[in-house]
């Protein structure tokens, strides 16, 4: 194979062109190929996408030409795969996503029996399998494809085990459902445990999926909560393993202000296991309020994949991105966007979440600048001397952070500093400094 097909988080591309249903057959001859059990059971879900129902058949085929029995789960939030994983024994569990990407794209990802994502070992050996064409069912019988009834509720019965005690009657949310994955089961949860829930975005028709909405267009939920007197209001990505919030006032909160209010509830109630493990993208705000609070901290490359491996390596509980993937390994080891609002309502204990507490954002400024050649732009010593200088000046006051872009010809330029002002006059200075080093794409 030219190419490594798996990314950090699947296999991803435009549906019918990158991911294609030979693609995804393939694919799942390769997984179950290189299971070790006999015959494997495979979960099979999916988000609403209109390219959906295709792979699902055609990775199900591949997963029954190898000898395993395909379970197919339907529409559910990708969190649902490791928690039916562990309720039902099954061997692996497929989801067929693109999470927040537009519609015309699709990915599939898989989880061991453990819950886990595969390793890269494993994704190694499914690409080694597919370039050798050897993806057959070795000897092994056709397996079955079935569907299984009840996934839903089963998953709605995880969240309402681990929600028990959290009543929420009184409760004003707006859900914005991204016409996604969480359309039913968000809404449902919410009303279970007592909310008044006002719903957007939860008609999916294939196509509107993440379209001017949920996580990623998160205007729309906070003006929404303005508009309608609401008390929060929350919104999912596509697959639902992301939220972002907006307070009473339409002030989006981000998945590093959640964390931190999670991170302070949780260690008062004595379920934090250890520190906090987040990405090299948080808010310096954080970190200054974890430090106050006594909180450890463990940073790491971006991408939930890089949070999850650090959280299993050092056996804590808590993590997460500012994009809003929080994972609570207490319930389930991935990011879930409902399980995250629920922990955020839990934290708040009944108080309102305009006057959360844990962390005081620093004003952030980002700016991604096309270069020939990232890696060159990179090792330009005027670049290294001006990101040193700058770092110096914000030192214990808000930091500096230019990296390469890890798939495009791109120089990420963030800063973070007590002032919008400031902030954009440092970012200014670096990017000149960028474009200065290295010949504009």
């Amino acid at each position: 194979m030219s190419r490594r097909l798996f990314g950090t988080d699947g296999v991803r591309g435009v549906a019918g062109e990158v991911l294609t249903a030979e693609l995804a057959l393939a694919l799942g001859r390769a997984v179950t190929t290189q299971s070790p059990a006999d015959r494997p059971r495979v979960l099979v879900i999916r988000d609403t996408r209109e390219s959906g129902e295709m792979l699902e058949v055609a990775l199900a085929a591949g997963i029954a030409s190898a000898g395993g029995d395909v379970l197919l789960g339907g529409v559910l939030p990708t969190p649902a795969a490791p928690l039916l994983l562990g309720r039902y024994g099954f061997d692996l569990a497929a989801v067929i996503s693109a999470s927040h990407n537009p519609f015309a794209d699709n990915g599939i990802k898989f989880f061991g029996p453990d819950g886990y994502k595969l390793s890269d070992a494993a994704e190694a050996a499914i690409e080694r399998l597919l370039d050798e064409q050897a993806g057959a069912a070795g000897g092994r019988a056709i397996g079955r494809v079935s569907e299984l009834h009840g996934t839903l509720e089963d998953y709605l019965r995880e969240l309402h085990t681990r929600f028990a005690d959290l009543d929420l009657t009184g409760v004003d949310v707006l859900l914005d459902c991204a016409h996604g994955a969480t359309y039913r089961a968000a809404p449902e949860i919410f009303r279970r445990l007592g909310a008044d829930v006002t719903v957007l975005a939860d008609a999916p028709d294939g196509r509107n999926i993440n379209a001017g909405c949920g996580s990623t267009h998160i205007a729309a939920l906070a003006q929404g909560v303005v508009d309608g007197g609401h008390d929060l209001g929350f919104a999912f990505d596509g697959d639902g393993d992301r939220v972002l919030a907006a307070d009473r006032h339409g002030t989006v909160v981000d998945g590093d202000e959640l964390i931190a209010l999670v991170a302070l509830s949780q260690r008062e109630r004595g379920r934090l296991q250890g520190g906090v493990a987040v990405t090299v993208m948080t808010n310096y705000g954080f970190h200054q309020g974890m430090r106050e609070a006594g909180v450890e901290v463990a940073i790491t490359s971006v991408g939930d994949r890089y949070v999850l491996e650090e959280l299993r390596n050092r056996s804590w509980s808590l993590g997460g991105e500012q994009s809003g993937h929080i994972i609570d390994m207490g319930f389930v080891p991935s990011g879930d966007g409902i399980a995250s609002a629920l922990l955020t309502l839990e934290a708040l204990a009944g108080g309102d979440l305009a006057q959360r507490a844990g962390m005081q954002k620093l004003p952030q400024r980002l700016v991604n600048v096309p270069v020939a050649d990232r890696d060159a732009a990179m090792a330009g010593a005027e670049l290294a001397e001006a990101v040193a200088r700058e770092s110096e000046a914000l030192e214990g006051r808000g930091r500096v952070l230019v990296r390469p872009s890890g798939t495009e010809q791109l120089v990420r330029v963030m800063v973070e500093a007590p002032s919008e002002d400031e902030a954009e006059t440092v970012t200014a200075r670096l990017v000149a400094c960028v474009l200065g080093t290295s010949a504009p794409a």
